[in-house]
């Protein structure tokens, strides 16, 4: 996927977010960044450096939770040659690299206790040491750290330096999930759908229709925009009729009738909310529109399964019998 690098969306919550890293952006302090997996921590930490004083210079990025804790130090702090095993030449680490500019620190909350020690002294002081080294270098390097954890709980817990906490906490901006952004689920997964139809070289976008936007707005989200973007892009390009509303998405793509049998079942409240169906308004034929209803479910559900009628029995809890005299009742046949 390539990087986004522009914000959607117009619910107060994510606009107070992201107003507030705008205003802090121009002072040079640090800022912690905390938010569940997919809200969009790392675009905030981008912008608190593309609005600041230090636009124009290194804006650097290490993982801390892609660093195994015997190579961290290294990494952020650089290393002389002999300092370890394989260091067979000076390195210079991510703070010098970052110098006059900003450092992401993602996934704080995973550094080890020894690395937080000597990043409390970098913060502090403006000075980081080489590994293997016994002079320090000065740095003037801005810190933005980002986590999806709860520092002040792990600080009493002792399994986070509270005191490194004190100095990183001069601002906090913390981005509400998406399922609380009101209005933002149905914008946001427009904006998807229009840019993976334009990809599948769509003449016009047809929107999505009641049942999708129902099963959206049900759902809790906890891959927040990052799994709303998959969502909605595996259920454009799984559409079979462009010039339909979509109305059919699929959660959870490793749910099959092959599913290898070790895997195990999500716990009930993981489970995605069964799509609700549309209010039908005023019926003065109910067995009509019973069968128009589910027509329509068939119908969705063969696109969905690519026509396949054993695996569209096995979605809707058929037998091959039952599918296939609905199909034929309905005029859905092959």
């Amino acid at each position: 996927m390539e990087r986004e690098t522009q914000f959607i969306g117009q619910s107060a919550a994510f606009q107070d977010a992201v107003d507030r890293a705008s205003q802090a952006a121009a002072l040079d302090r640090p800022v912690l960044v905390i938010g569940e997996r997919g809200t969009g921590k790392e675009l905030i930490a981008e912008r608190l450096h593309r609005l600041s004083a230090r636009w124009d210079k290194p804006y650097v990025i290490l993982n801390c939770a892609a660093m195994p804790e015997t190579l961290i130090e290294s990494e952020l702090f650089g290393h002389e040659a002999g300092a370890f095993t394989g260091a067979t030449r000076s390195r210079a680490g991510r703070f010098e690299e970052a110098d006059g500019g900003t450092l992401f620190l993602d996934e704080l909350a995973t550094m080890s206790m020894g690395a937080q020690e000597r990043l409390l002294r970098a913060v502090e002081y403006g000075e980081i040491t080489r590994v293997g080294a016994s002079r320090p270098i000065r740095v003037d390097v801005r810190i933005v750290a980002a986590t999806n954890e709860h520092l002040p709980a792990l600080a009493a817990q002792n399994r986070f330096r509270a005191d490194l906490l004190d100095r990183l906490s001069f601002e906090v901006i913390t981005l509400p999930p998406l399922r609380a952004r009101e209005g933002d689920i149905e914008v946001l997964a427009t904006y998807f759908g229009q840019r993976m139809a334009a990809v599948l070289g769509w003449e016009e976008w047809p929107g999505f229709g009641p049942r999708a936007l129902a099963a959206m707005e049900g759902h809790d989200w906890p891959g927040n925009v990052r799994e709303l973007r998959n969502v909605i892009e595996r259920a454009v390009y799984r559409w079979a009729d462009a010039s339909r509303p979509i109305d059919a998405l699929v959660f959870d793509p490793f749910a099959s009738p092959w599913r290898p049998t070790g895997s195990q079942p999500a716990a009930p409240d993981e489970s995605p909310p069964p799509a609700a169906a549309p209010s039908p308004g005023p019926v003065s034929d109910l067995r009509a529109a019973v069968d128009a209803y589910e027509k329509q479910i068939l119908s969705d559900t063969m696109a969905r399964c690519r026509y396949n009628q054993k695996v569209a029995a096995e979605a809707l809890s058929l037998s091959y019998d039952q599918i296939r005299h609905a199909l034929k009742k309905h005029g859905l046949n092959p």
